[in-house]
This record gives structure tokens, sequence and C-alpha cells, in this order.
């Protein structure tokens, strides 16, 4: 029995095997640039870099906002991905001053791909898949890293320095400025990101999440001030074994995620969803980062058309859907977000369009929500509708 997303995500990940790349001991090659911080044992965490076994420009393998514009297939992500080679040490969060750290930061920080060189205290080993954060490939305690000189991101190298700058300040001060989400988060990863004297490394999936949720709630904040739109829209995109559709309505802002995971371990038909209202939401959301990443796209989208609205996603995922993690969602919905889409008068025919695309009955969607039902309640629109 599958009890919540975690569980069934846990059950998912373990049925999965893909081969990464193989290397011993010794790694010479290029970091994209990429690290990775666990949150394991926190506050001692494994951090490290991450490097490909191949020399020159890797940027693409650790830049996420690239691969659906691109329209990078799922098998060249997870090949760019597994290719990367993930060395760690134990490190506190509170010290930043030890060499590996300082190492983390100038690749963190930089402005292109760094060469490096790695060994290792046994050859590296085994892959990691998670719906937060985007895969890698084997893994292995470091014994020793070196990496070329590096020339900074001018943008992250002034947050650096400004060490009287918050945190969320600079994090959505870095979005304003067009940097890629990838690269504003690994600076906040690092622990190059706010006041001096509360700086510290952040696990990469904590960092990914705190991200998108500042820049969420600055970006509301703005959307708050703008006239809402006059009737329902509706903005799809599929790429990477998912479909997303995102109905927005005529009304003050409020919000609900709901995805389906169909047929890809078995015959399971499941459908996760969480929401919130007028007010801001409360604690962590049960759905996880995906919850935030969703949300961070749409009021992007919002805020650069200067509009308010309501938004209800809805998100299918197939058989062959392999989790890549939390940018799967962000850049769908973006690319969504960015089409025209179309207009309806009222909710019943918007969600007719949308039905005639899933895979699923909309009813089943209607019956595992709570904002999607209630605005239904609210305009007298009886599930008999969608039958």
């Amino acid at each position: 029995m599958i009890k919540g997303k975690e569980a069934y995500l846990k059950k998912l990940t373990a049925s999965m095997y893909i081969p990464s790349a193989e290397v011993g001991r010794e790694l010479e090659g290029s970091t994209p640039p990429s690290v990775f911080i666990g949150s394991w044992n926190y506050p001692l965490v494994w951090a490290g870099p991450m490097i490909a076994p191949q020399h020159g420009d890797t940027t693409i393998m650790d830049r996420p906002e690239s691969w659906i514009p691109e329209k990078k297939t799922q098998d060249e992500i997870i090949r760019y991905r597994l290719n990367l080679v993930r060395g760690k040490q134990p490190v506190k969060v509170t010290n930043l001053e030890t060499r590996l750290v300082e190492k983390l930061r100038e690749i963190s920080l930089a402005a292109t791909s760094i060469e490096s060189e790695a060994e290792f205290c046994c050859a590296p080993k085994g892959m990691s898949l998670s719906d937060e954060h985007t895969p890698f490939g084997p893994s292995a305690p470091l014994e020793r890293f070196d990496i070329a000189n590096s020339k900074w991101d001018p943008n992250l190298e002034k947050a650096y320095y400004d060490d009287d700058l918050l945190a969320a300040d600079a994090i959505a001060h870095l979005h304003k400025n067009g940097l890629p989400f990838s690269s504003i988060q690994r600076a906040l990863s690092v622990g190059a990101l706010g006041t001096r004297k509360r700086r510290r490394l952040v696990p990469t999936r904590w960092s990914i999440t705190a991200c998108d949720s500042i820049m969420g709630k600055r970006l509301l904040d703005e959307v708050r001030n703008y006239e809402v739109i006059e009737c329902f829209q509706v903005r799809e995109f599929a790429s990477l074994n998912n479909y997303y559709a995102v109905l927005l309505l005529p009304t003050a802002w409020q919000y609900e995620w709901m995805e389906a995971f169909l047929h890809i371990v078995g015959d399971e038909e499941l459908i996760f969803s969480d929401c919130e209202n007028h007010g801001a939401k409360k604690g962590y959301s049960r759905v996880g980062g995906c919850y935030y990443s969703c949300k961070m796209a749409v009021l992007e989208a919002l805020a650069r058309e200067k509009v308010q609205a309501g938004a209800i996603i809805l998100r299918e995922a197939y058989r062959g859907y392999v989790p890549l993690g939390v940018f799967n969602v962000r850049e769908n919905v973006r690319c969504a977000m960015s089409q025209s889409g179309q207009e309806f008068d009222d909710m019943k025919t918007a969600l007719q369009h949308i039905s005639r695309r899933l895979e699923l009955p909309i009813n089943r969607f209607i019956l595992h929500s709570d904002l999607l039902k209630e605005q239904l309640k609210s305009r007298q629109t009886t599930l008999s509708c969608f039958s």
C-alpha cells in the first residue's frame, strides 16, 4: 500500500537502474560547473564537486533551463547527468573556510566550465535519481581535488562580496538580472549569498526549494498589485513523458497543483495535490518541492504580463517517465506559460478543453482537488457536466 507521494517516488526510483559512467580512482575532466551538497546527517554533510570524465565545455550537463527549450530528449538528459561523477567529503555547514569549500565556491560562482582533477578513496559507484534534484552518476569520498583558475560571473561575484545583503534580496536581484535558476541555487548552496554571519552550506535539495519559494513570494507581492484577467485561460505544454495544463482563473491569486502518475511502475493511477487560497501557505507542501517550482513559474509569467489570476495546474506523467528533479516541473510550466493560450468564457468549457487532452477522466482530478472543486461549486457546475 503506497501512502503519499514520497513513498510512491521511493518505490519508483528503487525500481529503476540506469548504467552510469565507469571511472577509476583517478579522474581528470571538467566540472560544468556543478556541485552537490547532501542533507544526510545535517549539519555535518557530504559536500563536493561533480566532474564529467571529459574536457572542454560541459555547461550543458548542469544547465536544466536550456534542456527543454533546446528539445533535449530524456535519454540525452539522463546521459548528461549520469556522466557526472560526484566526489564528497564531510563538512560542517558553518565551516566555509576549508580548502574544499573554497574550491566549491570557485566552481559555483564560475562563468564557465572548469578543468578539474580528483583522486577518490575508492572507485566511484552507483547513481542517484530523485524527484527533487537532477540525477547524477557514481560517487565516492575524495582523497584529493584540484581545479584550474576560474573567472567568476560578475553578478554572482558582486552578490558574494556584498555581505550586508540578505540572501532573499540577493536571490531576487540575481533573478531580476536574468541569471539562470541553477546558477542562483548553486551560489546559495555553497554559502555565497546572504549576510556574512548567516552564511552556511545549504543542502542542494533545500536550496532549490528555498530559491523557488523566495522568488515566488517576491513575485506574488508584485502580482497582487495587478488587475485580474477578464476570462478563463488554458496554457499547455508536453515534454519528457509529461503533459501540463495551466488553468488561469479570473480571480485574485489562489493556487492548486495536481499531478497524476499513470502506469509507470505497473497499473497505478495515483493523484497527489496541494493548494493555497488567498493567504500564504503554512508549512511545507505535502507534494514536495515541485509545488514551489510550479508556483514560481506561473507567477514569473504573470509578473511579466503584469496581470493577476488564480491558477490550477494539472499534470500527467506517463509510462517511461523518469524522475529528473523539480526542474522538470519548473521548466515545463515556464514553457506552458510562454504560450499565448486559449480563452474561455466559463470554467466548464475550459475544463472540457483540458479533458480532451488528459488520459484520466477530469472527474478523477476534481474528486482529489480542493480549490478546483470549490470553484466549480461556487459556479454551480456539477461533476455530471464532465461525464
